[in-house]
């Protein structure tokens, strides 16, 4: 199921990281799954229930296979 933002609201989330880069809907893999990939670094950052969860540690990074940045600490 794609995710459904409000193009504005898409427009002003950024990437949590440093570099702070625009996010995109959908995975890399993925272009419908419930999830903003960022531009820059490639984090996959979950969508639930419609909200964007914006946490370092709940993204995924490419090739992570599912697990999240804690998860490789």
């Amino acid at each position: 199921m794609a995710i459904t933002l409000d193009a504005q609201l898409l427009e002003i989330l950024a990437c949590p990281s440093p570099d702070h880069a625009p996010l995109r809907p959908g995975a890399l893999d993925d272009p419908e799954a419930d999830a903003l990939t960022c531009t820059e670094c490639g984090r996959v950052y979950p969508v639930r229930d419609g909200i964007p969860v914006l946490l370092l540690d709940e993204a995924t990074l490419p090739g992570d296979n599912g697990t999240s940045d804690a998860d490789s600490a």
